[in-house]
Parts: C-alpha cells; structure tokens; sequence
C-alpha cells in the first residue's frame, strides 16, 4: 500500500508545478482562469477537450500556449470540407530503390504527435471526423492492416465553432463522447479585454515558457488516479449522472426533456475531472463542490434535447442545473 505521507508531498508538489504552468500560460492567454483550468484538468486526466466558441476569443492561441508549456511535441490540422482521412493518420507511397527494387514506405500523417490541435473540427466531413476515433480512444491507428500506435501522451484539443453557422456538421456522438470535457469559451469581460489589447498591441509579445515534459505530465496523470476521492463524492456523481439518464428512476423528472443522457464515460471523467479540479486549486481530496462544478465540462456534450424541450425553448446548460440543484442540492458553476 501506498505510503499517505509520501503521496501528500507528490501532490504537493504538483500543485505548486502546476500553478507555475497557470502563470505561465496566462502571459498569452489572458484573463481566461476558468477555461485553462479545465483544459488543464483534460490533459492531468489523460482526455482530450473540445473547446467551444466563436472565431477570435483565442482558442488557438492556447493550444499553441500550452504545447509549449507542458513540453509536447504538437500538430495542427485545418479542418476544411475537402479534408480526407489520409490527411490526419498518413498513408503508403511505393518506392523505387536505385536497384530497382520496389516497397511500401509509410508516410506518418500529423496525427503521430503527442498534442494535437484539431481546428475547427466540425468544418470538416463526418467521414473525416470519424477517422480521429480510434486514434482518440486507441492512442493508435490502423492502416493497411498494421497498428501503428501514437506519441505518450496523446491528447487532441480540438476547436469547434457554434453549429448555427454555416458550413459545419455536427460530430457524431460517439465522438462527442471521447472528448472528456466540453469547455465554452466566451467573450472576455471588458477589464479582460482591455488587458488582452494592452498586452498584445505593443513592441514586445508576450511569451510562455516550458514547465513540464511529456514524461512529467504522464507521472502527473498517474498521481490523479492515486488522489482519494471520498463516498460522499461518489455517491455525487452516481446521484447527478443517474439523474440525466431520462430512462433511470432518479431521472423521471428531465425525461421529458431529453432524448438520452451521459453513459458510464461520463461517470469515469467526473471521478477524474474532480480530482483535478482540486489539485489545481491546491486541496489533496475533491469535495461536492467539485462534482457541481465539472457537471457541465462533463455532461453537456453527453445529452440531448427532446423536441418538444427544444420548441419550449429548454437548454442542456438549464437542465444541467436544475440535475445539480435537485441531487446535490448546489448550484453549477456558470
């Protein structure tokens, strides 16, 4: 058994890695604690997180940010309408030797990384999209018959533009469901915002450096899953998932309202994402709380209106919140 002293001074020491990593990235990304926060707590957590927003709030701009700071190697894909599959996972081109001889050569597409940045996601074809799935729940691929397994870590980041405007289609949920958070990022307040002009309309830029390796964050993942999370909390999230499944006992009162709700993953990723959050606010154990403020990150991606919720005008983030006032008795994180 694990010795309790020796695993408070891993976490310890974490925090304070990872509170170095925040300022770090905050020198580029300003004014946006919330949405770091989650993105950081996919990457402790070995997932990947779909951030969701309109052009220009600086989506991009952290995924480049923290590439640099958690010191992995990182690829970025334009997703456009055009894009095949070939152009992510990579394919074989026959070669010609100087005798004459011919082979197969694999040419690694930009998937073969440890950080990738999927831009603008649903801009490309559903058959293109689904080529991410077992590379984002694999860590591998599969092509011409062999497995060809990616970077450690592997995480994707990916960036995805409101479904209302035009010229996008909407991920299939069996890849929604692979992104362990969904994190919105929204306008910036206007002292944010005044900050951001200030900032990055002068002479000078200004940079992130390097806090972790790849090697570092894949320890730090393995801390995660050693932090105690206590029956309280369990029961939390067992008591709020069961809650959104309109064809559970405890979810009788939104099965009017949804169509389906979270499965088991989604129970998984809150376990996870619970410990995170804490250790990136400097506690050693999660707490309800926690569970009321990763509902969101964790279940909006993973539920879906019915239609008659859909014309009274109902919205995921409102049944959200009423799920976490009726089972935890709490509010949900705005």
């Amino acid at each position: 058994m694990a010795d309790p002293t020796q695993l408070v001074a891993e976490i310890e020491s974490l925090g304070a890695r990872l509170g170095e990593a925040k300022a770090s990235i905050n020198r580029r990304f300003i004014g946006q604690d919330r949405v770091v926060d989650q993105v950081l707590a996919a990457m402790l957590c070995g997932g990947h997180a779909l951030l969701v927003g309109l052009p220009g709030l600086g989506k991009t701009l952290l995924v480049d940010t923290l590439s640099t700071v958690m010191g992995l190697k990182g690829n970025r894909i334009q997703f456009t309408p055009d894009l095949m599959p070939a152009d992510i996972l990579g394919s074989e081109v026959l070669e010609t030797a100087a005798d004459g001889s011919r082979a197969f050569r694999f040419l690694e597409g930009p998937v073969f990384c440890q950080l990738l940045m999927a831009d603008e996601i649903n801009r490309a074809s559903p058959r293109t999209q689904s080529a991410l799935l077992q590379a984002m729940q694999e860590r591998e691929v599969t092509i011409a018959g062999q497995h060809r397994p990616l970077g450690t870590p592997f995480h994707v980041l990916a960036t995805q533009n409101p479904i209302e405007q035009e010229g996008t289609y909407p991920l299939p949920e069996a890849q929604l469901d692979r992104f362990l958070v969904q994190v919105d990022v929204a306008y910036p307040t206007r002292a944010v915002e005044r900050d951001i002009l200030i900032a990055t309309t002068g002479a000078e830029t200004a940079t992130s450096h390097q806090v972790f390796t790849a090697a570092e964050l894949v320890a730090a993942q393995a801390v995660i899953r050693r932090m105690p999370v206590g029956d309280q909390v369990v029961e939390a999230i067992l008591d709020l998932v069961r809650s959104c499944r309109p064809g559970e006992p405890e979810g009788s009162a939104l099965a009017g309202s949804l169509s389906w709700g979270p499965g088991p993953r989604a129970a998984q990723a809150l376990m996870l994402t619970v410990r995170a959050k804490a250790l990136l606010e400097g506690r050693l154990v999660p707490s309800v709380a926690d569970v009321a403020a990763m509902a969101k990150p964790v279940l909006e991606h993973r539920m879906a209106l019915s239609f008659a919720a859909r014309a009274r005008g109902e919205t995921l983030s409102g049944l959200i919140d009423m799920a976490v006032s009726r089972s935890l008795g709490l509010e949900a994180a705005a």
